[in-house]
């Protein structure tokens, strides 16, 4: 008697939902967020958690209502609406692997954190074209390891006794409207400043940007839906699952900022590019500060392989679509787009050698909204759609669009003209290709050409 098939029961779809919240954003977003928003930050955590919450539930609602589940498919929009969700998304994930890495450098070897970071790329772009991804089992340990990690450094936070200072680790990190410079471009004790059209004191107009830099922490949570048909109970977990993560996300979010606060300061947490790393140095817990690096390197490398393998994976998608080059589908015995994965690996190391780590993430948060808006979009196009989904789509595009337009300037436009490259390339592509087809499947009738 053939064995039942194994399906994903809804607590191990909460697991996968922390596993991608438990990356790069809660290592390394509250610093440029408190220098966007001093004191003032902790309304952007709170500020991302309703965007993310509205981006889980049109992501749900796509998922349940459609054949598609929760991929952008043609007949939700027009092509070019399409489209550039499309690139949003890849564009997103490769700058998500490049802001991983950084953070992965500045944690493990803060005096090179560079290198450090471009070894960390080749290696992962080599795991992803043997077909290596994270499992289940692999999560559930990730999340454990940096829920440890994490109680530690909340735990020496709040127990400090007041701001200080610590020179090895407190290194100072990209003015984040100063452009794509490297991170040791700033002076010690100028934090980073963030802006809309112009520099601006942090205060309350910082939030929206602040809340953007906290976005990256939940830029992954459609995992759970692209689980699709290997879950127990689809439409519970699609649902739950991704809202459990962002509220547990966010608590946690929130206790960090008191622990930073209280350990660090504000200019301290703004100019720190490790701060949990800083808050171990000023806090006098050298020893334990091991296990925060530990727990920093374990998650940063989880996010830069789930990022760098998503990225191919949608490349590749795109390119079975019609939208990219055709070498890209190109899979090997196992079944990975290795094409893709060597391609977005390329694209992710130029991103790391030339972004800074708040540049990389200016640029995948951008992006990640990006697709979100087009995403809430989708949703407001669905006939049948309930008044509560179309309002909560709606706020959340407006919302999309209003915290993008907040972040620095410069990443913003360096955003922009990637998004642009991208969706000019799908389009040309995409027109060559569909007339290499027509003329493939016009019939030949002139007898000196069938003869030919």
């Amino acid at each position: 008697m053939p064995r039942p098939p194994y399906r994903i029961p809804t607590v191990t779809a909460v697991v996968v939902a922390l596993s991608a919240t438990f990356g790069t954003g809660l290592y390394a977003s509250l610093g440029p967020a408190a220098a966007s928003a001093g004191g003032w930050f902790p309304l952007g955590v709170v500020l991302a958690a309703l965007l993310a919450l509205a981006t889980v539930a049109s992501t749900a609602y796509l998922t349940l209502a459609r054949p598609a589940g929760p991929e952008l498919a043609r007949g939700d929009l027009p092509v070019c609406a399409l489209r550039l969700g499309a690139v949003a998304r890849v564009t997103s994930r490769a700058a998500a692997g490049s802001a991983a890495a950084l953070v992965f450098g500045a944690y493990v070897l803060p005096t090179q954190p560079v290198t450090i970071a471009v070894v960390a790329v080749l290696a992962v772009v080599a795991v992803n074209a043997f077909g290596v991804r994270i499992s289940p089992g692999a999560a559930r340990g990730l999340v454990v390891g940096t829920l440890l990690a994490l109680t530690v450094a909340i735990g020496v936070g709040l127990s400090a006794g007041g701001p200080q200072t610590a020179p090895s680790s407190a290194m100072p990190a990209a003015a984040t409207g100063a452009g794509l410079a490297g991170d040791a471009a700033g002076t010690p004790g100028a934090p980073a400043v963030a802006t809309l059209q112009a520099a601006i004191e942090p205060g309350p107009l910082g939030v929206l940007a602040a809340a953007g830099f906290v976005l990256l922490a939940f830029t992954g949570l459609s995992r759970v839906a692209e689980l699709g048909g290997s879950l127990r109970d689809p439409a519970r977990a699609i649902r739950r699952a991704p809202a459990i993560a962002v509220l547990v996300t966010t608590a946690l979010l929130l206790l960090l900022s008191a622990a930073l606060l209280r350990g660090l300061g504000v200019p301290g947490l703004a100019s720190a590019s490790a701060p949990l790393a800083a808050l171990m140095d000023t806090g006098s817990s050298a020893p334990v500060g091991v296990l925060v690096r530990i727990g920093a390197a374990a998650a940063t490398v989880a996010a830069l392989l789930g990022a760098l393998s998503r990225a191919a994976a949608g490349s590749a998608r795109l390119s079975r679509e019609g939208e990219l080059p055709a070498f890209l589908g190109r899979g090997g015995s196992r079944g990975t787009p290795w094409v893709a994965d060597l391609t977005l690996g390329v694209l992710t190391l130029a991103m790391t050698l030339l972004f800074s780590a708040t540049t990389a993430i200016v640029v995948t948060v951008v992006a990640a909204l990006v697709h979100h808006a087009v995403l809430h979009a989708a949703v407001l196009q669905l006939p049948g759609r309930p008044g509560r989904a179309a309002a909560v789509a709606a706020a959340g595009a407006a919302g999309c669009l209003v915290v993008a337009a907040a972040m620095p300037v410069l990443p913003l436009l360096a955003t922009v003209g990637a998004l642009a490259a991208g969706w000019v390339l799908c389009t040309v592509t995409a027109r060559s290709r569909s007339r290499a087809a027509a003329g493939d499947a016009v019939p030949r009738t002139d007898p000196e050409e069938r003869a030919a």
